[in-house]
Formats: structure tokens, sequence, C-alpha cells
């Protein structure tokens, strides 16, 4: 639908993908002009304008009846899901480490195709809603069967992003500048699916989004779905929760909303043997034989007076124990927001971390560790383990840390960037990239040591 007066720009999103199955959903976002002629995109409580009362995610009313189909290298139609009840759809049989494409028809016609509409650079400065010469490219691979072995595997981890590339700011650039790469990688580099490090969603910057942060669909719009709309077409997000996804830091609790435009439920919460959840987020993703990654829940839990953090409570520590009951034969890769170590400049250390779950990590022969929080990148190194921090996906914090010896940290830098893994048979190798050169190839991000040596990416981790 679109007229002089609103637009609606529909979007894809590539939920979920396992060996045998993978879960599509679709959506839209509404804008209307304003006084100066630009688009705006209308606020939750807008949108009865358009008879609607949602955009996006798992609750989210039909916008008709669905069908969605995938299709082989050959054309044909081998698996469809149909619904007219939510905007959402698992479609399973799936063939193991296949490639398919996929398609949505909403009401018989094709849901977004064609030439899409983005914000872009204005000629009178700043952006604006306009047909951005992109279209979507909807291809994914299922992944290996449990059961088989690994071949080398890559994927990316981005923390701290959600700051939104509406405004003409330093932040904005550099979210969109470290999307750029993941759309590149997901593109041409064969990633199959990022992590989130959490805070997926700050308090917005000059007001372009409520002061509650991500609580409604529009806020997400500008921080996450469009920043990154091309690549989560292909290649699944996997959340951690961050301080400020909850009431940790902002003034009310983003979870709710989370879990609705990241679908927790219908990923997570059915399978009790490979989460625990409600309240909090924890769960084990099975890539191959070879291959497992665990996402923990640090954030406070102001429900349980009896509980500081989730990871704290009696029905999380029995998951945790079984989780990391494992003697170490493939790589088992927790990630979470807060890092157990951290040299600043802003955090620290993590006593509770440290006393509750690296005893875990030690049972389960764990050698890597991911987390974000603090706006730099770190490498620390502590008792044969690397805690690798990759907290500036577009905030970023200068200032040169303080705690270099008591994090262990031999590298360290104040860039915005992701983290590209890959994992080969023993070895991981990290890859901080922190954007495109001019022939649209990575930019590796070096780094310092804490005595201002410069080091060379990547950093290799064997199992």
């Amino acid at each position: 639908m679109a007229t002089s007066e609103v637009h609606r720009e529909p979007f894809l999103h590539l939920v979920d993908v396992a060996h045998d199955r993978a879960l599509i959903a679709w959506g839209a976002f509404f804008f209307t002009r304003t006084d100066t002629g630009r688009w705006r995109i209308l606020d939750d409580e807008e949108l009865g304008r358009v008879g609607r009362r949602d955009s996006i995610g798992s609750s989210t009313a039909p916008y008709g009846a669905a069908t969605v189909q995938l299709i082989d290298d050959a054309g044909r139609v081998v698996a469809e899901e149909s619904t007219a009840d939510r905007t959402w759809a698992w479609v399973k049989g799936l063939t193991p480490d296949t490639d398919y494409r996929y398609r949505v028809l909403v009401d018989g016609e094709e849901w977004a195709v064609g030439e899409r509409w983005d914000w872009v650079p204005s000629a009178s400065g700043g952006y604006d809603l306009a047909p951005a010469g992109r279209s979507y490219d909807l291809r994914f691979r299922t992944w290996p069967h449990p059961d088989t072995g690994t071949e080398p595997v890559r994927f990316v981890a981005l923390g701290d992003y959600g700051v939104g590339i509406r405004s003409d700011s330093e932040s904005s650039r550099r979210q969109r500048r470290v999307a750029e790469v993941l759309d590149r990688l997901v593109a041409d580099g064969d990633v199959r699916f990022v992590l989130s490090l959490g805070d997926n969603i700050y308090r917005g910057e000059q007001g372009h989004v409520d002061d509650e942060s991500g609580g409604e669909d529009d806020d997400w719009y500008s921080s996450f779905f469009q920043p990154y709309r091309y690549a989560i077409a292909r290649v699944p997000v996997f959340p951690a929760i961050g301080n400020h996804d909850t009431s940790d830091t902002e003034g009310s609790d983003d979870r709710a909303q989370m879990e609705d435009n990241f679908h927790i439920r219908e990923r997570f919460q059915d399978e009790t043997d490979r989460a625990s959840t409600d309240p909090g987020l924890f769960y084990r993703l099975r890539y191959g034989r070879d291959l497992e990654l665990v996402c923990l829940d640090t954030s406070m839990d102001s429900a349980d007076e009896g509980v500081h953090r989730f990871f704290q409570a009696p029905e999380h520590r029995d998951w945790l124990r079984a989780t990391f009951a494992a003697d170490g034969a493939r790589w088992l890769i927790p990630f979470s927001h807060h890092p157990a170590y951290c040299a600043g400049p802003h955090h620290g250390n993590d006593t509770e971390i440290q006393e509750t779950l690296l005893p875990l990590f030690d049972t389960a022969g764990v050698r890597l560790v991911l987390a974000g929080h603090e706006h730099n990148f770190q490498v620390n190194e502590v008792e044969g383990r690397t805690y690798l921090v990759s907290g500036s996906g577009a905030k970023v914090r200068e200032e040169v840390p303080e705690g270099f010896a008591d994090a262990g940290t031999t590298a360290w830098a104040a860039q915005a960037h992701l983290l590209l893994v890959e994992v080969d048979g023993r070895d991981a190798r990290l890859t901080p990239v922190s954007g495109l050169l001019a022939d649209g190839t990575p930019h590796l991000m070096t780094a310092l040591t804490p005595q201002n040596q410069i080091v060379e990416p990547p950093w290799v981790i064997r199992r």
C-alpha cells in the first residue's frame, strides 16, 4: 500500500534454521509524510490509521492468508507451509546441508518482491525513505545433521549494536558501516548465522526512538530491521539479552518485545532440553557434530528477591550443570552480554560470573568465551582460556582501559567492528572487521597490546 500520505514497506526475516527446518517470518513498517516532505515511521500508537496494531514479530496480526514455499535449485517447490492466523511459519522436512530459495505469498501475492525502500542519503542532508536499488535475495542453507562431522563453519558475533541509523550521528554511521560488513560477509563470505552479544536496542538518540527504548515495534525499525534487513533474510540471529534490553539500565523491561521480535517462544520454549527460559534466556545451538554454542543470560533477575542474576537461579543452574557436563570432545562456546574478564574502561571483571560459571567451563573444557557490554574489543587470556569482548557494534568507548593486568588482556582496540569466527577442526580463528575497503573487501581490524604494540588478526584458539 503506497499513497501520497502512507507507505507500507514489507519485510522478510529468516528467524531460525536447523538441519531439517526453517522458521520464516514476514511483516511491514508504515511511514507517513511530515510537513517538510520527509518520511517518518508511524509509532505503534498510530497504526490504527492503517488498520493495524503492530508491525512484525511472533504475535503480530496476520496480513492475510499466507503460504511459505521453499524452492530447490531446479525451481521446484519442495516444501511449503500455510497459515491464516499468524505472520510466521516453520517449514519442516528439509534436507541437511542443502541450499534453498524461499518466497512468501500473502493472499496470493508475493510478499516484498521487487525494489525495496530504505533509509538513503537525502539531497537536503541526512536520510530519508526512498527506493534504494536493492531487492531481497531469499536464499539459505540448512545446517549439517547433528551426527555429521562439521566442515569449516563461519559465523559472526555482534554486540552492542542497536543505536539506530536514522539520525545523522557518528554512532549511526558506525552502525551503518558494520551493517555493510555483515551484508558482504553473508552474501560472499559463507557466514551461516549471527550471535548477538546483547544490547540489541538502545535508548534512542536525538529523539528518534522512544525514551523506553525497545518496547515497541517502531523502536526496532532503525535499530535492527532496517540496518540488517538483507542479512537477516538469509541468516538467523541468535540473541543474548543485555542490560539495555531489560530494566537493568533503562526505565522499562523490553524483554517481552525482544521475545516477540526474536520469536523466542517458537524457537526455544517448547524444547525443554535445549533451553531454560521464562524467566531468563538460556539455550544451546548444535551445529553439526563438532560445534555447540550456549547462550547465557547474565542480566539481573528483578522478579526474584533471593537471586541477583538469572544464572544464579536453581532451575537455571541445574540446566547449566547438565549443559556443561561435556568432556571437551567438541567445541563448546558460551556467549553472553556481560564478560567474566574485562579491562575497562567502564566495566571490570565480573566476580559473580567467575564464581558461578567458570567452574562449569572448567568441567566442560571450554577454551573460548564470547561477550559484549564493554564498548571496545578485548582479547583476555586467563588460565588457558580466551575471553573475547566484542561490544562495539555501534557504541565505542575510546578511553584506554586501566585493568589490563587484572583481566589478562593481551590485545585491545577502540573501534566499531563485528567479529568473524571460523571454526575448523581443532582451531577457531577470530577476526574483527571494522568496515569495507574501497574495493568492497573486508577491512580487518588491528589491535594493540597493553604495551602499544600492533597485533594483526586473526587470533587463533586451539581446542
